[in-house]
């Protein structure tokens, strides 16, 4: 319908219909020559502006007339036949000269396709030109609000693509409350969708116009219940990062006024999140390497615009932790780095510690590592604002152990499990005190980290934040390798921020050898080493004693009054732990008590073997004393009569008689001995029972 050609003040437009043109409109750099009629049937403003050129025909003939020569009289009436046509001049049309081109094309009765970037537009154009429906019927206010409330309206992206269209067309779009009502459209359709059923917390363009097959749609009575099944997922999740990316492209201002609208409707904080950290990686430089790309080839915005715009997201972030904290912990450590950067408010910061420090337990070495940018610190990293954020998280722990358990219903207690208890090593407290005792043991090493700041820092954790205190030694070890010159006393105040007992073997032999550590510290760690020892020497002696102990005589898994033993599961861990080392301690009491006895009774009975055997060997001692002394002629008479033979036999009696003796004398000895030893584990057995009834 048209054709473009250069002229002196830009380009041309010209109707292709045939037909001379009669009024030539200006926007911006484009003439457009048109006719009056399409014109003045379709805009009440044109209308007005050409009824006033042709009532003073004058005005539009003094322009481009003074540098002309004076013409013969015959001349000026032959020119006067031509009429000039008429020229108009729209400086602020809205949209510019593209979005008059398509407002033209409609008077001529062309048909338009109108689309969610150019509906805005359009509608600011049939404003300005007041194209009414009382003018004309179905004329371009009418068409372009349908449009908008019938098809844009109806899904998240076309409508931040008409929002997006807003920003080169205020204040109009503001007055017209197109912006208003894009802003309630994504707010109102983000918030109304259950992600657990369509998958997805928005709906979309292309599932309002592309419904899923049959096959994936889930019926309930043959009705439509709106849910899909899972391998829609795919689609559904694209769908959502498509239009939080549409989202980045918009201005600061509404985009503010978008957020605020999110969470007035309590969208949910998983999008509110990904949103603001999306805009803000496209936003502000630095934040990822795709920004960085693209900042490489466009203008940067100022300091003061980053600013703003960092204080902004910041503010705008959930303080609560959600599902995706995992992936935005690092993001938050980049936007500190930046606030650093950029001297952000101290409020600002605030915040962005507190966020940080609700997710602390997911972050890494690497995150806390923060540069010192002040020049009043002399440190390698900001190890003030690393204590900042371990006291917030502390807090926080605080106050949710102190909070109070939910109420749960009586009715459908009984059908739910038991809350399995958590295991130390996802405890967050636990995997805090890890993370401390790492980055202490990297930041131990710089010279100008005064021995104050690196104490506070290691008892800033409660006790139970660590199960072992081998990090935390590691970490003084290294301090005080790189700072031999500090005193004694600073030696000794490092060294009890540890405690000894918590250290393993490893630990203590290291430490024992250690040079670097006070003398204090090592006399303490020998002494814990030796009461671990102790400890696990009582503690294999009670379980071979628990191990004798038969299994009848072990509690069974009734209560008292017959009630099974998963009845008492309701009951606190700490009153089954007491209850089941009383019942050990018992049974060790009573096994004890029987070795005790058995022991007496074997005792009484070598005392008795002792004197039996004490008396035996005295009445042979004595009798053969008493047959020596007294018949000596007489063995001599009997020798000379018998013969040899008895004397043998008389001196191997005497010599047999000897030997019996000295046997007896050693068993005797054995029986002292293993007497004396029993009596000495009788006596240990009796203390040990002692101190099993004091405890």
């Amino acid at each position: 319908m048209s054709t473009e050609k250069p002229s002196s003040k830009g380009q041309a437009w010209f109707c292709t219909t045939g037909l001379p043109s009669d009024i030539v409109i200006e926007v911006e750099d484009m003439n457009f020559h048109l006719h009056k009629f399409p014109l003045m049937s379709k805009s009440r403003k044109l209308h007005q502006i050409i009824t006033e050129e042709e009532a003073n025909p004058g005005k539009r003939r003094g322009t481009g007339t003074e540098a002309e020569p004076v013409r013969e009289e015959g001349e000026e009436d032959d020119e006067e036949v031509v009429e000039e046509p008429c020229h108009i001049s729209l400086p602020d049309f809205p949209g510019g000269s593209e979005t008059f081109e398509t407002a033209a094309k409609f008077c001529y009765g062309v048909k338009i396709d109108l689309t969610a970037t150019n509906v805005a537009p359009l509608r600011c154009a049939g404003e300005y030109l007041e194209m009414t429906e009382e003018f004309s019927e179905d004329n371009l206010i009418s068409k372009t609000e349908r449009f908008l409330s019938q098809s844009v309206l109806r899904s998240i992206r076309d409508s931040v693509k008409t929002l997006k269209s807003c920003e080169a067309l205020m204040p109009m779009a503001e007055t017209l409350g197109i912006a208003q009502r894009c802003i309630d459209s994504v707010a109102a359709r983000a918030s109304s969708s259950d992600p657990s059923l369509f998958g997805w917390p928005v709906s979309d363009k292309l599932s309002d116009h592309h419904p899923p097959p049959l096959s994936n749609t889930v019926l309930w009575n043959g009705i439509d219940t709106g849910a899909r099944r899972k391998n829609n997922s795919t689609r559904s999740a694209a769908s959502e990062s498509t239009w939080i990316e549409d989202l980045t492209l918009l201005s600061l201002p509404l985009y503010k006024r978008l957020i605020s609208a999110m969470k007035a409707r309590d969208l949910s904080s998983e999008i509110i999140e990904g949103s603001l950290i999306s805009y803000a990686k496209r936003s502000i430089p630095g934040l990822s390497s795709r920004s960085s790309r693209k900042h490489a080839s466009t203008s940067l915005a100022s300091e003061a615009e980053q600013r703003e715009l960092l204080e902004t997201v910041v503010c705008s972030l959930p303080l609560h932790k959600t599902s995706s904290s995992a992936s935005s912990t690092r993001f938050l450590f980049g936007l500190l780095k930046t606030a650093n950067i950029l001297n952000a408010s101290p409020s600002c910061k605030t915040v962005l510690e507190k966020k940080i420090a609700s997710q602390l337990e997911l972050a890494t070495l690497d995150d806390l590592l923060l540069p010192s940018y002040s020049y009043l610190i002399e440190t390698l990293y900001d190890v003030d604002c690393v204590e900042r954020i371990l006291a917030y998280f502390l807090e926080g722990s605080d106050e949710r152990a102190t909070a109070p358990e939910m109420e749960t219903d009586p009715a459908a207690e009984g059908d739910a499990p038991a809350p399995a208890p958590r295991s130390p090593s996802v405890n967050p407290v636990i995997l805090v005190g890890k993370l401390i005792d790492g980055y202490l043991s990297e930041i131990a090493s710089d010279a100008n980290l005064k021995p104050e700041k690196f104490y506070n820092l290691a008892v800033a954790l409660p006790d139970h934040a660590r199960l072992f205190d081998d990090g935390l030694y590691r970490a003084v070890d290294v301090y005080l390798k790189a700072h031999p010159w500090i005193s004694e006393e600073e030696r000794e105040k490092l060294c009890g921020a540890m405690d000894c007992q918590k250290l393993t073997l490893e630990a203590c032999t290291h430490a024992a050898q250690n040079e670097r550590l006070p003398l204090r510290a090592v006399v303490q760690v020998l002494f814990f080493e030796q009461l671990q020892l102790r400890h696990a020497i009582a503690g294999s002696l009670l379980a071979a004693d628990v191990a004798a102990v038969p299994d009848s005589a072990r509690p069974s898994g009734m209560e008292g009054d017959g009630t099974p033993a998963h009845a008492a599961t309701t009951e606190g861990v700490g009153w089954r732990s007491a209850v089941r080392e009383n019942q050990v301690l018992r049974l060790d009491m009573d096994s004890m008590r029987s070795r005790v006895n058995e022991l007496e009774r074997e005792c009484s009975t070598m005392r008795k073997a002792i004197e039996k055997i004490d008396k035996s060997t005295m009445a042979a001692v004595a009798a053969a004393a008493g047959g020596g002394g007294g018949g000596g002629g007489g063995w001599s008479s009997f020798t000379r009569k018998f013969g040899c033979k008895f004397r043998t036999q008389v001196c191997d009696s005497h010599e047999r008689t000897v030997v019996e003796t000295r046997r007896g004398a050693k068993q005797q000895g054995q029986l002292q001995t293993q007497l004396q030893i029993g009596s000495a584990f009788l006596s240990c057995q009796q203390c040990r029972i002692g101190d099993r009834r004091m405890q």
